[in-house]
C-alpha cells in the first residue's frame, strides 16, 4: 500500500495522527498542493475530486477520503480499536466523529478557505462574508465541545477514538484560520493538554 498525502494539510494529518496511534507505517507519495499537483492529470486519475490522502491498495484500489482510509487500517489492525471497542462505543463514537466534523472542522475550513490571503487562488471564489459568517460558528463549537469534556477525558467517556484525533486536528487547524479556542474554555483546553501525551499529538 501507498499513502499520497501532504505534509500540511489537515486531512493527512488525521490519517497519520491515526496511523501513529496504530503503530503502523505506510509508505507515503508527497503530493505538492502548493504546486498543484493535485489538479495534475496523473493524480486525477487516482482521484478525480483532486483531493489528498488517497489510500492506493495492492490491487490498484484507490480508497478516498481520511475516514475511509482510517476504517479500512482498523480493519487490518484492530488493536488498539479506535472506533469503539463494542456497540454502545462505537455509535458514541460515531456520533461525535461527526459532530466535530460537521460542527467545528467544517466552519474552521470555510473561515481559513475563504478568509485566508493565501487561499485566494485555490477558492474560487474567495467569499470574504463566509468566512466572516462561519468563525461565530466554530467559537460555538468549541463552547459546546468543553461543556461536554468538563469531568471527562475524552469525547466518549474514557475511551481515546479516532473522535478525539479529528477534534485535535480540528483545533490546531484554529491557528491556521486566525481563530483561537476562548481563554474561559478549560475542560478543552485541559483536554488538549492531555492529548498531548499522546503518539498522534507528535505527528505535525
Amino acid at each position: 500500500m501507498r499513502l499520497y498525502d501532504s505534509d500540511w494539510a489537515p486531512n493527512p494529518r488525521r490519517v497519520h495522527c491515526f496511523l501513529a496511534e496504530k503503530g503502523v507505517l505506510i509508505e507515503r507519495v508527497q503530493v505538492d498542493l502548493k504546486s498543484g499537483a493535485h489538479k495534475q492529470p496523473e493524480f486525477a486519475r487516482i482521484n478525480p475530486l483532486h483531493r489528498v490522502p488517497v489510500l492506493e491498495l495492492d490491487d490498484g484500489t484507490h480508497i478516498a477520503e481520511s475516514v475511509a482510509i482510517c476504517r479500512y487500517v482498523e480493519d487490518l489492525h484492530p488493536e488498539p480499536a479506535l472506533f469503539g471497542r463494542d456497540t454502545r462505543e462505537k455509535a458514541l463514537v460515531e456520533m461525535w466523529n461527526r459532530r466535530v466534523e460537521l460542527g467545528l472542522f467544517s466552519h474552521i475550513s470555510a473561515a481559513f478557505r475563504h478568509g485566508h490571503p493565501g487561499m485566494a487562488m485555490a477558492e474560487q471564489p474567495q467569499v470574504k462574508e463566509w468566512a466572516d459568517a462561519n468563525r461565530p460558528k466554530a467559537l460555538d463549537a468549541l463552547r459546546f465541545l468543553d461543556r461536554h469534556l468538563d469531568g471527562r477525558s475524552w469525547l466518549v467517556d474514557d475511551y481515546f477514538s479516532i473522535a478525539d484525533i479529528t477534534l485535535l486536528v480540528a483545533f490546531d487547524f484554529l491557528k491556521a484560520a486566525r481563530l483561537a479556542c476562548p481563554e474561559d474554555c478549560g475542560g478543552l483546553i485541559a483536554w488538549r493538554e492531555r492529548i498531548g501525551a499522546r503518539a498522534c499529538a507528535a505527528i505535525p
